[in-house]
């Protein structure tokens, strides 16, 4: 019995031919040349068209905007999990049902070499917002059938992807008319706080007590030790986008002692002033102005952030503003299977 090639693609599991199709885009970005962290302008852009836009039926179609959780990059979301189906290949299942109209869906990456922008303009990190926002919306609705209005222009993520959505929902209201969140950090203290005494010991135990000495051990590392690095790293990325330090751009203000874990108060503020629970008030007509609002969560979320979705739902309710909440049995991780669910709930709301 012998071994033979064959021509072709190996077929399913391994290859499965898209009705759709996936473009897979270089960008340069003016607005991230010469960021603090001295992160690459040059970024992947990937583009999946449902089967209608690929095969140029001519109608004008929304447009949704993917973001990515905390330490991910853009070609994760194609990565193959056992017994599961790519990303790509869960949206080519619900554009073929015919349960969704045509549509566009733009996978964007903000990441940093800290692991994460949060998708906020910061002096620590760069100007991801608008990079998003100015530059690639508008690269976007020049290249592909968009319908180019914010009323058919809709973004979603999980975890720091779906604050991203929240947020940008909420600042940019004239760019995005729909957002949905999937775990999105949202209740601060209950999805961040709770950590600052593990990073304390973390600093503590490995790192000589002290953040610098956990980014230049960072610099030099073999392997990445998530045990070790993770959460100290997770804090301070986000501290860069929260509470960046106005006197040394490209480093961050924490918001607490990182001897004790103790909160410092005026830092800890400036966090509370970047929770979508609080913004939420402040950006009431922003909210009321959009045509679709989903938020999920597990109810099993390690880092409480079905407590967050809650709390959110609740502002949301007393603003007056339409949504809906979803809490399922699950946890944080392992929800893919539920990011289709949203882009289906946008993508009507914004094909309306």
């Amino acid at each position: 019995m012998a071994l033979t090639e064959v021509e072709g693609p190996p077929g399913a599991p391994w290859h499965r031919p898209l009705a759709g199709a996936l473009d897979k885009l270089v960008v340069e970005s003016e607005l991230l040349a010469d960021n603090p962290l001295g992160d690459p302008a040059r970024r992947p852009l990937y583009v999946y068209r449902s089967p209608g836009v690929a095969s140029d039926a001519g109608s004008r179609v929304p447009v949704v905007y993917v973001l990515q959780g905390y330490g991910g990059q853009v070609d994760t979301w194609l990565a193959r999990k056992p017994f599961d189906p790519t990303f790509a290949e869960r949206l080519e299942e619900l554009f073929g049902s015919g349960r969704c109209p045509e549509a566009i869906v733009v996978f964007v990456d903000a990441w940093t070499s800290l692991g994460g922008s949060q998708f906020l303009n910061s002096i620590s990190t760069g100007r991801y917002a608008d990079y998003i926002c100015d530059e690639i919306v508008q690269f976007i609705d020049s290249r592909y059938p968009t319908l180019a209005a914010r009323e058919h222009r809709g973004v979603c993520g999980h975890s720091s992807g779906g604050y991203g959505a929240t947020v940008l929902s909420m600042l940019r209201p004239d760019v995005f008319g729909g957002f949905a969140s999937h775990a999105g950090d949202a209740l601060f203290e209950s999805c961040y706080q709770r950590d600052f005494p593990k990073v304390a010991r973390l600093l503590r135990d490995h790192f000589e007590g002290s953040f610098e000495v956990m980014l230049r051990e960072l610099k030099d590392r073999e392997h990445f030790d998530f045990s070790r690095f993770g959460l100290p790293l997770s804090i301070y990325a986000y501290s860069c986008a929260y509470s960046p330090d106005p006197e040394r751009p490209g480093e961050a203000l924490v918001p607490f002692e990182p001897e004790t874990g103790r909160v410092v108060p005026e830092v800890w503020e400036q966090w509370l002033m970047k929770d979508p629970v609080r913004m939420a008030a402040g950006h009431a007509d922003a909210l009321r102005a959009m045509r679709r609002i989903y938020l999920d969560a597990g109810l099993h979320d390690e880092y409480f952030l079905d407590l967050g979705a809650q709390a959110l739902s609740s502002e949301l309710d007393l603003l007056g503003v339409e949504h809906s909440l979803e809490l399922f049995d699950g946890g944080h991780g392992g929800i893919a299977y539920r990011y289709p669910l949203a882009i289906r709930e946008l993508v009507i709301g914004l094909a309306a």
